[in-house]
């Protein structure tokens, strides 16, 4: 058999982890999302890091079609509107993707009390998105599915 694929860290940590200033951003935020640990962050920044890098890269290039791809991509993700430009790509935030994850829609669309029942129902099984059980709170959410979110606990919705 082959080697299986190698396991890589999908986030980077932050150059100056210690400075008082970003400990109380990132503790405000653990808060706001109710996120499990900074590492959390971390992801989203890397994802948005992701998403501004590939903006940058065809604004330089001038290529049309994939800036299409991208943009129809982030659509459907629901990070920009169909007309978008890469100006807003560029402009993105990390609330914006943070907004995008299953456990604050959960608890946006009041199917949880607070944002962090919504990560226990999420993990423990509670949450369909269409008819697909989803266990994984930072799951980012599609434009299509935000209205088939249900929660079912013990049977019922």
């Amino acid at each position: 058999m082959g080697d299986p694929k190698k396991q890589r860290k999908k986030y980077e940590t932050p150059l100056r982890p210690w400075d008082k200033k970003i400990i109380q951003e990132e503790a405000e935020i653990l808060r706001k999302y109710g996120l499990r640990r900074k590492r959390e962050i971390y992801r989203a920044e890397s994802i948005l890091r992701n998403f501004r890098r590939q903006a940058r890269r065809l604004a330089a290039e001038m290529n049309e079609d994939e800036k299409k791809k991208l943009i129809g991509k982030l659509n459907r993700l629901g990070f920009v509107e169909k007309n978008a430009t890469l100006d807003d790509i560029l402009s993105l935030t990390l609330e914006d993707v943070l907004n995008r994850r299953l456990q604050t829609i959960v608890f946006k669309k009041s199917l949880a009390n607070t944002i962090k029942q919504a990560r226990q129902f999420i993990v423990h099984g509670h949450v369909k998105v269409g008819d697909r059980k989803i266990r994984w709170p930072s799951f980012i959410v599609p434009k299509e599915l935000e209205n088939e979110i249900s929660v079912e606990i013990g049977g019922k919705k």
